[in-house]
């Protein structure tokens, strides 16, 4: 092999080989960092959930999400990609960080996003709770410059404080808006519903420069609209999506922190994702997955189809630009 060709991705584990159930749980059975040397994407885990404001148990989600992600498949029909032979992708393990001190949590996210985002590769996120997506934006907002969001949630997370604290799973964005790293320009809420503090909440949150897709303007509009609707507010920018799973109704993701009802359905939200394929996805998290509320892995096997979905994404775009 010439120094100018790309190495030949290492896959998942030969699941004809060795039972799906055996073996070490990393992210669809793709191989560690650490055997690779380099990834295109890298699937990293942040066991915190020390700003949740209802249920703890996110700590817990990322390795919820390996374990769900035995079951998928190389070949992704709904894409027509195999998304680990287009490019390397590889479980980068978790990102340790202080449970007891949240700004030192967050500090520790950025410095490590910093670090992976440095060699190159796209960060496919396991979350977690969502306070680790101001982090994140900042390390891809480094590179990028301010990037266009779509965040898929149940709850604005727009929020000031909560107790005085300026960092937590429902301040993200507002943090991420004051800071000057989103394009204000291409800003959506997906699938947000349910009671609020105030009319005022969704007045602030138009003021910082959202749209809002609710989970009912999905279910009377349908995916493809919506998406339809997504891409032409997002263009040709940079993009960054966050996923709260509980977007999802608690039918469909009972195991997360403050489930709310009325919420999408998982084949909703993955037509949704596959509709922003053309979209320049350069990072994304899925978050808010706490196990110990789930039944039959139905919340993680959720999450692990989604961040499938979202890792095809990236693997496409990364595969289409080395061949122009």
């Amino acid at each position: 092999m010439s120094s100018n060709e790309t190495p030949t991705p290492r896959g998942p584990v030969d699941s004809s080989r060795v039972p799906r159930y055996a073996g070490p749980a990393t992210f669809a059975r793709l191989p560690r960092l650490d055997e690779v040397g380099t990834a295109d994407v890298a699937v990293v885990g942040v066991p915190f959930d020390s700003g949740v404001s209802y249920r703890p148990g996110a700590r817990f989600g990322g390795n919820a999400i390996r374990e769900a992600s035995r079951l998928l498949r190389p070949y992704n029909p709904a894409q027509d990609a195999s998304p680990f032979a287009l490019a390397q992708v590889a479980d980068g393990g978790d990102i340790a960080v202080n449970p007891f001190n949240i700004n030192e949590a967050v500090e520790t996210v950025e410095a490590a996003a910093d670090e992976l985002l440095g060699t190159g590769a796209r960060l496919m996120t396991l979350g977690g709770d969502h306070t680790i997506a101001l982090p994140l934006l900042r390390s891809v907002a480094k590179k990028h410059g301010p990037v266009a969001l779509l965040h898929f949630d149940a709850h604005l997370d727009t929020w000031d404080t909560y107790f005085g604290a300026e960092y937590t799973h429902g301040t993200p964005f507002r943090r991420a808006v004051e800071e000057g790293i989103l394009d204000t320009s291409a800003l959506s809420h997906v699938g947000t519903r349910g009671p609020l503090y105030g009319k005022q909440d969704l007045t602030d949150d138009e003021k910082m420069g959202f749209g809002i897709v609710t989970s009912a303007d999905v279910y009377r509009r349908g995916a493809d609209e919506v998406a339809d609707q997504l891409r032409r507010r997002i263009g040709d920018r940079p993009l960054y999506i966050s996923i709260d799973i509980d977007c999802l109704d608690p039918a469909h993701a009972p195991g997360t922190g403050t489930p709310e009802a009325g919420g999408m359905t998982s084949r909703e939200l993955l037509e949704i994702l596959r509709g922003l394929a053309s979209c320049n996805l350069v990072s994304a998290d899925v978050v808010e997955v706490a196990p110990a509320y789930d039944h039959a892995e139905i919340t993680s096997v959720a999450a692990s189809h989604t961040a499938y979905e979202l890792t095809t994404i990236m693997s496409r775009q990364i595969a289409e630009a080395r061949a122009k």
